[in-house]
């Protein structure tokens, strides 16, 4: 009976762990409805997921206590002595997490949002420190009616506060609709910008082999372009970053939050999963449904239809959440098309371009071989196909994104839109799995045979990059703008997750942008400034590409244009000039 009674207190409390953890939930997604229609729901999964699990962790650890004691314990079934030191251990790892995600998803969250979520923590933060002044009190002896009622009031307390100070839900303000554009305002017509888009490129592979000689094109804009570290957004995921750039508004605003929604039992959707929990087994097992972002979940106007509103002809390869593919003033192939088969594409192929007339062409574009073919490149060193720790079940294929997207580039560059982004997501992948043949350093566990092996795997891939911006670099004409985008960087697992990874089954991970590590902008073209800029972020992108293309930049859009990139010759006749909103 004893030891029932011990469990029963270590459920109220794994029960009280996961009350916080949906209460951070709640906080995390504004628009998630509380109504007892879609919160039992949620709480019903996060007890399962967390509670009973919790429940367990706390109920060893009381045992253990038992083994270890001198004074044997024998607890009631709701023990006051008991219960305040584990509610101080729930309520404590409980503020954390919260302090932690608010810190971390900070930059993405709008001012009301990030504000209830700090009172919710400290309400939490301030329950640990009762729950800690209770079971001081209580050392030696046991607990009375008054401390039972201050501990069972604080525990309620602490749960529903957070969700109170919450609130019932709200939507972010959203864009209003497009309007036409100024019948005054044009693009300048001699203008071109081509962008080059990565995906987990990083400045601490790229430097040291510049300083080399290995780079030889990206090195010349280290010396006569600018070169900016980028910062990212989390969850650092290619939807809700390239969507940010895309858009120059942060998620909040645009309407993508992550790559996915997350419904609870097939209902209400979760937009945003918190960090520091393991929340993404959730999906794993079972608990949580997701449903990939589309076009059509994107809340502001993208670059490519303010551009095409005003008359500017745009050609864009493989940005994500163009699927289906828009109609656009150009060409537009969405990110899903290189994963078709050739029976897929005579169904679905039409879709995934804009125009659908553009089909055979780019078809007959995927017959000439790519040069040099990055597929052939990793399968040719013995090593096996690289996919994306996150973007696994978006894109098995990467490196094979990397050769159709170079391939389609190369047949239609030669339309000369006045706006070309191609994006290249291969370099990701490739640093996820062979990061630690070429840093072993940073992991200890790389034998001599396994470096000399695949050690130079991640540097050839950087070559390949380098093959790709030379080629840009010879099209450029005397007013044309370069840049080459890594929309986040890459760094070496941390050594706990790499165990976490070895239990998910993912043993070959070894780089990772979970922590949002900085990406970079490499601008390089007549107008372009030489120097090293101060950092930028990821919204400052789209305001910069409409200053210059000289287009005024919407005032609702967060980032700002960089017109330190270029020359003070190109800017002093040209002032940044501002519309109210793009909409949507």
């Amino acid at each position: 009976m004893r030891y029932l009674r011990m469990l029963s207190n270590a459920v109220i409390a794994g029960g009280l762990a996961s009350g916080y953890l949906t209460a951070l939930v709640l906080q995390l997604n504004p628009s998630f409805p509380v109504d007892p229609g879609t919160l039992f729901p949620l709480a019903l999964v996060l007890g399962l997921a967390y509670g009973a699990n919790l429940s367990v962790a706390f109920y060893a650890l009381i045992v253990l206590r038992q083994i270890l004691a001198v004074e044997v314990l024998s607890p009631g079934w709701l023990s006051v002595r008991l219960l305040s030191w584990l509610c101080t251990i729930a309520a404590g790892a409980g503020a954390a997490i919260m302090w932690l995600n608010l810190r971390g998803f900070g930059p993405v969250l709008d001012p009301a949002t990030a504000g209830r979520m700090a009172v919710g923590a400290g309400i939490v933060s301030a329950a640990a420190v009762v729950f800690l002044l209770i079971g001081l009190a209580h050392l030696g002896r046991r607990g009375g009616r008054l401390s039972a009622s201050i501990l069972s009031t604080t525990m309620v307390l602490s749960v529903v506060g957070p969700i109170v100070a919450r609130g019932p839900g709200h939507q972010p303000p959203l864009p209003s609709r497009f309007t036409a554009p100024p019948a005054d305002v044009a693009a300048r017509p001699d203008a071109h910008v081509t962008m080059l888009m990565l995906d987990g490129a990083t400045l601490d592979v790229i430097s040291p082999a510049v300083a080399a000689g290995r780079l030889p094109n990206i090195g010349r804009i280290f010396d006569q372009g600018a070169v900016l570290h980028l910062a990212t957004l989390r969850p650092t995921q290619a939807e809700p970053v390239w969507s940010a750039i895309a858009t120059g508004r942060l998620p909040m605003y645009n309407g993508i939050r992550s790559a996915f929604v997350y419904r609870v039992l097939g209902r209400s959707a979760i937009k945003l999963l918190p960090d520091y929990c393991f929340a993404r087994l959730l999906v794993r097992i079972g608990f949580l449904t997701e449903q990939p972002q589309t076009a059509d979940d994107l809340a502001a106007r993208p670059i490519w239809n303010i551009l095409g509103d005003h008359a500017v002809p745009v050609g864009v390869i493989g940005w994500p959440l163009t699927h289906p593919a828009p109609r656009v003033n150009g060409f537009l192939v969405s990110e899903t098309f290189h994963g078709l088969s050739e029976t897929a594409m005579d169904f679905e192929g039409a879709s995934a371009l804009s125009p659908p007339e553009l089909l055979a062409d780019a078809r007959a574009a995927m017959a000439v071989p790519a040069q040099p073919d990055p597929v052939a490149l990793v399968s040719t060193m013995g090593a096996p196909q690289p996919s994306n720790d996150y973007d696994t079940r978006r894109d098995p294929t990467p490196v094979v994104a990397d050769r159709v997207h170079l391939q389609l580039l190369n047949a239609f560059e030669t339309g000369a839109p006045s706006f070309l982004a191609a994006r290249f997501p291969g370099i990701d992948a490739v640093g996820h799995l062979f990061l630690r043949y070429a840093d072993p350093s940073a992991f200890g566990d790389v034998s001599e045979q396994e470096r000399e092996k695949f050690g130079r795997v991640l540097d050839q891939y950087y070559g390949f990059v380098d093959t790709l911006v030379g080629h840009q670099m010879e099209r450029l004409g005397p007013n044309d703008l370069l840049l080459v985008v890594s929309a986040f960087g890459m760094e070496p697992l941390s050594p706990g997750k790499r165990v976490l990874e070895i239990i998910a089954g993912d043993s070959q991970i070894s780089g990772t942008h979970e922590r949002a590590p900085d990406g970079f902008v490499l601008a390089y073209g007549p107008p372009v400034a030489t120097g090293r800029p101060p950092r930028a972020s990821v919204v400052d992108l789209a305001p910069t590409l409409l200053y210059f293309l000289g287009l005024p930049v919407g005032r609702d859009m967060d980032g700002f244009a960089r017109t330190d990139i270029f020359k003070p010759s190109f800017t002093s006749d040209k002032p940044v000039t501002y519309i109210p909103s793009y909409g949507r």
